[in-house]
Order: structure tokens, then sequence, then C-alpha cells
């Protein structure tokens, strides 16, 4: 039989890998949407909404690069969280924030888009962040 504290470890266990995995996915979403939106701009698609006289504008092809960069960065780390490494999970609340940060100075560009990547960063981050090393088992 096994005992109460070798239960609770494992279900512990198995409960942080499924908070990875999920961050995982969630950041290979993220990375991919911001790709696409890099690509997008990049080309100088018509998509995107033309806005005079807002303070943080960029060129947008120069979005569209910035995009593209954290999106292959997100990617990269979403496979290395496959993995459960500890680098990656750093890496992966960095990029998540740093793409939250991007989508929120490009929000006039494409609304929709940035708000929908900044729920699944933040979703992303929380998932990262929630998990914490085993406490000490006590016995009794």
């Amino acid at each position: 039989m096994s005992s109460p504290a070798k239960t609770r470890s494992d279900s512990s266990a198995s409960l942080r890998s499924g908070l990875v995995v999920f961050a995982a996915v969630m950041l290979l979403i993220a990375g991919c949407l911001n790709i696409l939106r890099g690509i997008m701009a990049i080309a100088e698609d018509d998509v995107f909404v033309s806005t005079p006289k807002y303070v943080f504008r960029f060129d947008l092809t120069s979005w569209g690069w910035i995009h593209l960069a954290l999106g292959v960065l997100a990617i990269g780390i979403g496979i290395g969280l496959f993995r459960l490494a500890l680098w990656a999970r750093i890496l992966g609340i960095v990029v998540a924030a740093l793409l939250i940060i991007a989508n929120f100075l490009s929000i006039p560009y494409y609304p929709l888009w940035s708000v929908t990547v900044m729920a699944a960063c933040a979703l992303v981050i929380w998932g990262l962040c929630v998990i914490r090393r085993d406490e000490p088992s006590r016995s009794t």
C-alpha cells in the first residue's frame, strides 16, 4: 500500500506537470498568433488601423519584427516547457510579460487580437507562477 504522503506527492507532481503543459500550450498559441501578426505587419497588410497621434507609435514594419521575434521566442520556450525545465519556466514568464507589454502598446493597431494574446499570456504567467516546490513532508 502507498502511504498518504506518497499519494499527496504524486498528485502534487501531476498537478505541477499539468499546469506547465497548460502554460506551454498557451505559450505556443500566443507565439503562433504573434508570428502571424508579425508577418501581417511586415507585409504591410491593410488589416491594421492607422492611428495618428499615438504616443507609442512605431513604424508598422518595426512592430512586425518585434512581434515576429517574440513569437519565435515564445514557441521555442513553449517547446522547452514540455520538458518541465526550470529555465523554460523562468524564460516563459519573462517572454509572456514582454508579449503582454508589446500587445498592450500595439492595441490601437489591432485591438481585439491584442487583448486576446494578452489574456493568453496572462494565463501562461499564472500557470508558471502557481507552481512551487514541494514542501518537506511532515512526520506526525
